[in-house]
């Protein structure tokens, strides 16, 4: 029986490498036809068969349902599409449609790294992979997008087209309302038994978290997933771990109306405590007119105030507008470290993350490792749109004063930046040994991303709350 699989084995991989043989001289040297840039790009990754695993629908491979070949394509699909989906990028393309900062960073990376086609699909289709025009191409079109679509210009020439950009100093808001919204975040009253408000789980003053692994609600009942910092929250695609809500003012509507966070019944009941306060009364009503106190005022104001919770002028902000002192030779080793280690394809943007959700656990299984029951918290982005494949996806966490944050991962599990670290490298990288040398540089430029907001510093934050 050994001996029949071997030569099984055998005939297999010989009849994928001639077909792979015939397979090439069909698919290398395709012309690429499109006009514009967009479709040239698009063209290139179907040419090159990303679509066989980036892809929902797979494009099938004569040889796939044979021995041994089989489990290996179906590992790789399954992986392949849950780093990145070519197939929705593509249709993206082709409809004129703006492609994300995470996908154009993966792209990007993809081609510097030239880890695209993996090993195993290069053994089967000899001389597979992208040529020097592709990859021109794909780049020039990464770059242009980037600088045209998300560069806020705030970084030097040197640093003007990296996935990371600095935060700026300040933004747009309306003060009346912030003010309010300042209120009402460290308002009691939006809970049922008068006991917690934002500002309970969201410390201005510890990082924008509780440093807890799950907050204590009402009644001293203990939420399932971790608090995220409310610091930098304006610039997520989407609100909550799991992307429930829309943006900040959605996201303001739901802790008050959670049974175990802050538990009032409805917003009615929060709405008549309220209304029993004549100063707000005449402050609602100098903001918002006949409308007053209502959820739609209360949560926008609670929005309007956390849009000013940035954290801009960071060391790493620093040196990216070009201060080269502003960091040290192994923190620019870790930067450089970040990078070619992929990280700076989810971590994008001014907030370095909060664009996408990733699958906690490609490369190992982070579940079995952590040895828990699986709750209904650990199933991501799953919770909210109930589609299969986005089971085990989470809102990739902005980076911004990661020191100040921990524990890390929604469940709390990583009590250390060394730890979180590590855990990022095996079961997002497969490193599940990666040199401590390289974690330390990497640790020690994770903690340059420290910022500034007067509210971090107060000690008390009693006298800017006015009665």
């Amino acid at each position: 029986m050994k001996g029949r699989t071997i030569a099984i084995t055998i005939v297999v991989v010989l009849v994928v490498l001639v077909g792979g043989i015939f397979f090439v001289g069909a698919q290398k040297g395709k012309p690429i036809t499109a006009n514009t840039t967009e479709g040239k790009v698009a063209q290139i990754i179907k040419n090159n068969q990303c679509l066989s695993c980036h892809s929902t629908n797979p494009e099938g491979v004569w040889y796939e349902n044979f021995p041994i070949i089989s489990g290996i394509i179906e590992t790789d699909r399954t992986n392949s599409l849950r780093y990145i989906d070519l197939e929705a990028v593509v249709k993206q393309l082709e409809a004129g449609e703006q492609v994300s900062q995470v996908d154009l960073a993966k792209i990007e990376q993809s081609m510097l790294n030239e880890s695209m086609p993996k090993a195993n699909y290069k053994f089967m289709h000899w001389g597979t992979g992208y040529n020097d025009e592709e990859k021109d191409i794909i780049t020039e079109w990464v770059q242009t997008t980037r600088a045209t679509h998300y560069s806020n210009g705030l970084a030097v020439a040197e640093f003007a087209n990296d996935a990371v950009s600095p935060l700026p100093d300040s933004v747009p808001y309306d003060e009346a309302k912030a003010a309010l919204g300042l209120k009402l975040y460290h308002d009691t009253r939006l809970s049922a038994d008068n006991t917690v408000a934002c500002a309970t789980c969201h410390v201005l003053n510890t990082g924008g978290v509780d440093n807890l692994k799950f907050s204590e609600g009402i009644d001293g009942q203990f939420g399932g997933i971790n608090a995220p910092t409310v610091y930098n929250a304006s610039y997520n695609i989407q609100q909550f771990w799991n992307g429930r809500a829309a943006d900040l003012q959605e996201q303001a509507a739901g802790p008050p109306l959670n049974p175990v966070e802050m538990g009032s019944t409805d917003f009615n009941q929060i709405i008549e405590k309220l209304q029993k306060d004549t100063g707000y009364v005449d402050e609602f009503a100098a903001i918002y007119g006949s409308e007053g106190i209502t959820q739609n005022s209360i949560t926008d104001a609670i929005a309007e105030f956390e849009k000013t919770l940035i954290t801009p002028n960071s060391r790493f902000d620093q040196y990216l507008k070009g201060d080269t002192n502003a960091l040290s030779a192994d923190e620019i080793a870790g930067y450089e470290l970040f990078k070619e280690n992929n990280c700076a394809t989810c971590h994008v943007g001014p907030s370095m993350g909060g664009q996408s959700f990733e699958y906690l656990g490609i490369t190992a299984d982070y579940y079995a490792d952590r040895g828990t029951e699986i709750s209904a918290d650990d199933e991501g982005l799953f919770g909210f749109t109930n589609n299969e494949s986005d089971k085990y996806k989470f809102k990739t966490p902005s980076l911004r004063n990661i020191e100040l944050t921990a524990p890390y991962f929604h469940d709390g599990s990583q009590e250390t930046l060394d730890a979180a670290v590590k855990a990022m490298f095996k079961y997002q990288l497969n490193k599940p040994s990666p040199n401590q040398g390289d974690v330390d540089k990497i640790v020690l430029f994770l903690k340059t991303l420290t910022g500034e907001n007067e509210f971090m510093s107060y000690d008390s934050l009693a006298n800017l709350i006015k009665p």
